[in-house]
């Protein structure tokens, strides 16, 4: 069975639920701590949402010097699947393995919304479950997620295909070019603003359409 990681920092508060949502694809979750110095051998490692360290400084700026990150850092620059989530993305965005940065949303005020989005690349690990340009209902929850990059780091994300997702029913938070996830220049790493693990329960949630970021990626480490 597919073991993909979900690291807890102090202040996380959607662990359980990406841990849910692994188990419901039929993937099996293991915990992880962010004084963790081993990621357990698992195949892929989840960056929940939620307010890490209280996001004191700035937004994932503390958790991005947890113990359990330089195992992180190391692993994902070798190829192993990584998705951050929301405060996750920030994290990911703050330790350089994504470019760019997370800001206050536009109008400063916290948005709290299910959103429509559109894969615009479904040939990552985390995305392969959808088709490109496939629209999908997820929910959205932040008050720093206007996504930020200078004019050529938007224009090589555009141009090489690292635009994930984008905002179809409007832009909801002043991200640069309607960006609501994006990956690496390798594909294994991706941050994503709204949360799929919140779409995955018709009866809990806006349907089932974020479950397939969670049965990608254990569909990609079957192959590999």
């Amino acid at each position: 069975m597919t073991r993909v990681g979900v690291i807890t920092f102090p202040g996380s508060l959607d662990d359980g639920d990406a841990a849910r949502a692994v188990r419901r694809a039929g993937g099996e979750p293991v915990r992880l701590w962010h004084a963790d110095h081993d990621l357990r051998g698992v195949d892929a490692v989840i960056l929940p949402g939620g307010f890490s360290y209280g996001d004191y400084l700035r937004c994932g700026a503390i958790a991005r010097f947890s113990p359990v990150m330089t195992e992180l850092v190391s692993a994902a620059r070798a190829g192993l699947p990584v998705l951050g989530i929301c405060n996750g993305f920030q994290i990911l965005c703050e330790a350089h393995l994504l470019p760019g940065a997370l800001t206050r949303n536009a109008g400063l005020r916290f948005v709290s919304k299910d959103v429509r989005l559109r894969i615009e690349n479904a040939g990552t690990p985390w995305t392969r479950q959808y088709a490109e340009g496939q629209e999908i209902t997820v929910v959205l929850k932040s008050g720093q997620g206007g996504y930020v990059a200078g004019p050529a780091a938007l224009a090589e994300l555009g141009a090489r295909g690292r635009v994930v997702a984008r905002y179809a029913g409007g832009n909801p938070n002043g991200s640069a070019g309607d960006i609501a996830g994006i990956c690496n220049q390798a594909g294994n790493v991706v941050g994503l603003m709204p949360h799929p693990e919140h779409a995955i329960d018709a009866l809990t949630g806006p349907g089932t359409d974020g479950l397939g970021f969670f049965s990608s990626v254990l569909l990609s480490a079957a192959r590999a």
